[in-house]
């Protein structure tokens, strides 16, 4: 989708997820002393890094890395953050990220700034020239289910056959594979 479109996109639900955003922000505070919004350190467009907001849903203390490295993870997750994570409520906040041109709705997850192993097979790939997504066609294929070649294979079909039909196709199917509550491991 062009930058205009996203923008559109972006502000015609910020107000609307405002009072899910506000009731998510009142759950957090209520189970978890830690703030609540976490900013991750990620690789944008160009490999630039940039900080891309979540809600939390890790204890403050948790390692950086991608959760299914975490040894245990289910002892790193807070109160609510299972349910933000499996119902993808904890990627709200990123819709600041598509305002400011950090992220769009559909491209790329954006990789961890350690993940190495992702970051080069992107580059290799010339998938570092896309601005990351919140969602994307790798996302919708098995999200935390899929390796990281396979992540990577998944993102360049989606930058050779990128267009408005394909990222609007994206965010469609990705609404069906949130309500189904599909591929997140933690």
């Amino acid at each position: 989708m062009p930058r205009w479109m996203n923008l559109i996109l972006a502000l015609l639900i910020f107000f609307p997820m405002m009072i899910i955003f506000l009731i998510i922000v009142i759950l957090i505070k209520v189970t978890s002393s830690d703030p609540v919004i976490h900013q991750s350190t990620r690789i944008g467009r160009n490999n630039k890094t940039f900080k891309m907001p979540k809600f939390r849903t890790m204890k403050l203390n948790t390692p950086d890395v991608a959760t299914h490295l975490l040894a245990e993870a289910d002892q790193f997750v807070t109160p609510i953050g299972k349910f933000l994570r499996k119902t993808s409520l904890d990627e709200i906040p990123q819709v600041w990220s598509v305002l400011k041109g950090d992220m769009a709705f559909v491209g790329p997850r954006p990789a961890l700034y350690n993940q190495d192993d992702l970051i080069a097979l992107r580059t290799q790939k010339g998938i570092h020239q896309l601005t990351p997504g919140i969602t994307g066609w790798a996302q919708i294929q098995g999200r935390d289910e899929l390796s990281i070649s396979k992540k990577v294979e998944m993102d360049f079909f989606y930058l050779k056959n990128r267009s408005i039909y394909f990222d609007l196709k994206v965010i469609f199917i990705t609404v069906l594979t949130v309500l189904k509550l599909k591929g997140v491991s933690h």
